[in-house]
């Protein structure tokens, strides 16, 4: 990698999209930049029109070939090849659960590999995998560390690798909802129609709605409008921990949610104690399925979707009492469960959870539209500076949220 003139090495790079309505090129040149690094534009063939791509060759300058590979790895993020492709290079994983030492991480952009002259997709795109050529040398898939095993052929390097960039979309409403940055000025009702319109969708197309939930769901009473949600269709699949699930059953058994009264508001003689008796009467019955099949559990959100049979992963955590019997403590076997559902999820619901947004948003392809609804604007950010860039956040109070959403798609 890299050539060499009087001056330093360089490196000859084309990008191709839409350029600069995506703010692509000036981020690709304002990057060169932040590393101290130098460029030369070859050639820029800018698309007539909005719909028209464009396509630029650029030099770019490194003081060595480490300060060089330095910023082709930026550059690499945002959809950016050299011009001279060549094979990818791959080396044997050491041993099980261990990649070579410079293995390529995946982003989660749609990616090539050049495998044999030719470019292979990589299926499922999701980011901090490794890249595992199979033995025929025809395809390529991601694959997570604790999945490698010894011997297996691992891309490493950036030599023939390259990504898609997502682009803004192209009409005009969606421009704006996809663009707009997480704030609590930003008019509430707009928003809502915008993530009601996705959801239609989304169901019309016969695709997955994911729902990240945390307890806040049950505490500020949103459990019914979740539920609403789910029983018209909006919410396919739920991802959530112990807690979420404890509280909406300590609230279906007993009326309250961390010993405070739903009604009232007031804390209640011993309530301290309902969410363990809540998770020891579902532990006597099996499963929150065996509750809700026994006459225990006959109302709330766990039991909605026992009901209407959607589906639901709680991962655990070392903070969780007991915990309930459907809570996966390996954490491992959690992502194992989680990542199908994301890898073909239409969109994805994320309220008030960070650690279970967050790591969902690990496992999401950026072409899923994911929107972050948290009184914490911080949730969001988290979320961007960890790669879900393609996060929408809405700062508000998720109870109003769901209401005002249900109520939208006459649920």
């Amino acid at each position: 990698m890299g050539n060499q003139d009087n001056r330093k090495v360089y490196e000859d790079i084309r990008a191709h999209g839409h350029l600069i309505d995506s703010d692509i090129l000036s981020r690709i040149m304002g990057g060169i930049v932040e590393l101290d690094g130098e460029y030369e534009v070859l050639s820029l063939d800018i698309g007539r029109g909005n719909e028209n791509p464009s396509t630029m060759v650029m030099r770019v300058f490194g003081r060595d070939h480490a300060h060089l590979a330095s910023m082709l790895g930026m550059l690499h993020g945002l959809g950016v090849a050299p011009v001279h492709s060549c094979d990818a290079t791959t080396q044997p994983a050491p041993a099980d659960g261990v990649f070579p030492e410079g293995f390529y991480a995946t982003t989660n952009l749609p990616t090539q590999v050049r495998l044999g002259g030719q470019w292979r997709d990589v299926p499922n795109e999701e980011m901090d995998l490794g890249l595992v050529v199979a033995p025929d040398g025809a395809s390529v898939a991601g694959v997570p560390v604790a999945e490698v095993r010894a011997g297996d052929a691992v891309v490493v390097g950036q030599d023939g690798i390259r990504v898609t960039f997502q682009e803004r979309p192209r009409q005009k409403e969606a421009f704006e909802f996809m663009n707009s940055t997480a704030s609590s000025e930003k008019p509430k009702s707009q928003i809502i129609r915008q993530v009601a319109s996705l959801l239609r969708e989304v169901r019309d197309q016969g695709r997955d709605v994911v729902a990240v939930v945390g307890p806040a769901i049950v505490h500020t009473g949103a459990a019914g409008d979740l539920i609403r949600l789910v029983r018209g269709g909006y919410v396919t699949v739920l991802f959530g921990g112990n807690a979420v699930a404890t509280h909406d059953i300590e609230s279906a058994l007993f009326g309250t949610s961390l010993g405070i009264d739903l009604a009232t508001g007031l804390s209640v003689p011993s309530g301290h104690e309902h969410h363990l008796r809540a998770i020891n009467r579902i532990r006597a019955c099996g499963s929150i399925a065996g509750a809700v099949e026994q006459g225990v559990l006959t109302e709330g959100l766990m039991h909605a979707l026992v009901e209407t049979g959607t589906p639901f992963v709680l991962a655990g955590s070392i903070r969780d009492d007991g915990p309930l019997p459907d809570v996966i403590t390996d954490t491992v076997r959690a992502q194992e469960a989680m990542r199908p559902w994301c890898q073909k999820a239409g969109a994805c619901l994320m309220m008030s959870t960070m650690l279970h947004s967050i790591a969902t948003g690990n496992m999401l392809p950026a072409s899923v539209t994911t929107i972050c609804v948290d009184i914490n604007p911080a949730v969001v950010t988290k979320l961007a500076d960890r790669g879900s860039f393609q996060t929408v956040g809405i700062i508000t109070d998720v109870g109003l949220f769901l209401k005002s959403l249900a109520d939208e798609l006459g649920c």
